[in-house]
C-alpha cells in the first residue's frame, strides 16, 4: 500500500464536510478501509440516528496499557464565510494550508493516521489507540457513547493525548463549561398599557445584568490558576433574542448564556445560582400579574475541566518529545477533561495548528506544524516500541 504523507491526507479529509449539523459517515467509512488496508480493525460508536459514528481502532497489544490519539471528525460550519479558496479543497497559498478543519482537528488526524504504517511495521510493547470522535464542536457530546463503550471494557489505558490545536506545545488542564439556553415567557399587550402586561426582555436583562455581576465576583474575588491567560473562571451572555414591535410589549425573550469554570471550582454551583436568582427573585415579580409567565433555564451542553498533574508520565514525556519543558493550560475546551473522568486516564492536549485560526474564514496550518506532530508521534511509536531512550 502507497504510504501518503499526513499531508495528503490531510487533502482527503479536508474534502469532507463534517459539519457538525451532518453525518460524519464518509470520513469515518474513508478512515476504516484506510486502516483496514494496514490490517488494523475497527470499531464503530454509532449515535442514537445512524448518521454519526466514533470510531476506535487499536495497534498493538490491546492487553497492555498504552496511549490514546484522540480527536474529533466534526467542524463548525462556513457559512456566511468569506473563503479566499474552496473550504472543501486543501490549498497551498503563500506556505499555507488552508481549509476547513486544516488546525481544528483534521491536521492531527492526518498525522495519527501517517504513522499507521510506521506502528504497524514495529514490534509493539504497548497499544497506540486511535479514538476519531464526532459533535466535539457542540459540548463534546458525541464522545460520550466511546468511552461509555470503553468503561464497559474495563480499559484502562496509561495515558491520552487530544491532538487539539496548541502548536505542539504541552498543555495540562483547561476550564470546565455549562451552555445554557434561558428563555422568559411573559405576557404580551399593547406597549400603551404596558403595566397590565409581563416585558420578557426587561426580565431577560435583569439576568444578563445577574451575569454581569457573577462575572465580575468571579474576577475580584473568585479562584485564580496563573497557568491560565484568564487566571479566573468567566461568565459570559453570547445572545439575546426578543420581541417584535416597539408598540408590542414582549411575551418571550431567549438568551443564551455560559460560564467557563476553572477545574477545582464548582460549575454546577453557579447554574444553580442562576436558576435560584430567577425562581425566587424574578418569577414571583413577573407572576403576580401574569400566573402564566416563568423562566426556563436549560443546560444544552457541558463538559468537564481538565486538571493533570505537572509531574504525571504523560506531561514529562511530552515535554521531552516537543524540547520544552514548558505546560500551560488553555481556556477553551476539549474531550480531555472527558477521558480523564470517565477512564481516570491522565491527560494532556498536544496538536498541531494555533487555536487563534479555528472557526475563522481561510483556516489554517502551517506545514512545519505538521511535520512537528508527525515527529512527535515517530516518538509515539519509539515509546510504544521500547525503544525510546
Amino acid at each position: 500500500m502507497h504510504r501518503l504523507s499526513s499531508q495528503q491526507i490531510l487533502a482527503q479529509l479536508i474534502a469532507f464536510d463534517t459539519t457538525s449539523s451532518r453525518s460524519n459517515l464518509g470520513l469515518i467509512d474513508h478512515v476504516r478501509d484506510y486502516l483496514a488496508g494496514y490490517g488494523v480493525d475497527s470499531r464503530l460508536v454509532m449515535d442514537a440516528t445512524g448518521q454519526k459514528a466514533n470510531l476506535w481502532a487499536t495497534i498493538g497489544p490491546a492487553d497492555r496499557p498504552g496511549v490514546i490519539l484522540s480527536g474529533h471528525t466534526d467542524t463548525v460550519p462556513v457559512e456566511g464565510q468569506d473563503w479566499a479558496s474552496d473550504p472543501y479543497v486543501l490549498t497551498e497559498r503563500d506556505g499555507r494550508l488552508y481549509g476547513r478543519g486544516a488546525c481544528d482537528m483534521k491536521g492531527f488526524l492526518a498525522c495519527a493516521l501517517a504513522a499507521v504504517p510506521d506502528l504497524v511495521a514495529r514490534d509493539l510493547a504497548r497499544s497506540v489507540h486511535l479514538a476519531f470522535s464526532y459533535d466535539e464542536e457542540v459540548g463534546c457530546v458525541g464522545v460520550i457513547g466511546l468511552l461509555e463503550m470503553l468503561r464497559a471494557a474495563a480499559l484502562r489505558p496509561a495515558m491520552c493525548i487530544v491532538g487539539e490545536p496548541t502548536l505542539m506545545q504541552v498543555v495540562i488542564g483547561h476550564k470546565a463549561k455549562r451552555s445554557m439556553r434561558v428563555t422568559v415567557r411573559g405576557r404580551s399587550c399593547h406597549s400603551s398599557l404596558a403595566p397590565q402586561g409581563v416585558n420578557a426582555v426587561d426580565y431577560a436583562a435583569r439576568l444578563v445584568v445577574r451575569m454581569q455581576d457573577i462575572a465580575t465576583r468571579l474576577a475580584a474575588t473568585g479562584g485564580r490558576d496563573t497557568d491560565y491567560d484568564i487566571t479566573h473562571s468567566t461568565a459570559h451572555t453570547g445572545t439575546i433574542h426578543g420581541g417584535t414591535a416597539l408598540n408590542i410589549v414582549p411575551d418571550l425573550c431567549t438568551l443564551d448564556c455560559e460560564f467557563r469554570v476553572l477545574p477545582h471550582e464548582d460549575a454546577d454551583a453557579l447554574v444553580q445560582e442562576l436558576r435560584d436568582y430567577a425562581a425566587t427573585e424574578l418569577e414571583p415579580m413577573m407572576q403576580r400579574t401574569a400566573p402564566e409567565a416563568g423562566i426556563e433555564i436549560d443546560l444544552y451542553a457541558q463538559f468537564p475541566g481538565l486538571e493533570t498533574a505537572p509531574d504525571a508520565e504523560i506531561v514529562t514525556l511530552a515535554k521531552r518529545m516537543v524540547g520544552s519543558n514548558a505546560h500551560s493550560k488553555v481556556a477553551f475546551g476539549t474531550e480531555g477533561g472527558r477521558f480523564a473522568e470517565a477512564l481516570g486516564v491522565p491527560t494532556i492536549v498536544c496538536g498541531p495548528g494555533a487555536i487563534a485560526q479555528a472557526h475563522k474564514p481561510d483556516e489554517y496550518i502551517d506545514p512545519s506544524q505538521l511535520a512537528a506532530c508527525d515527529d512527535f508521534l515517530r516518538q509515539i511509536a519509539d515509546w510504544a516500541a521500547g525503544t525510546d531512550h
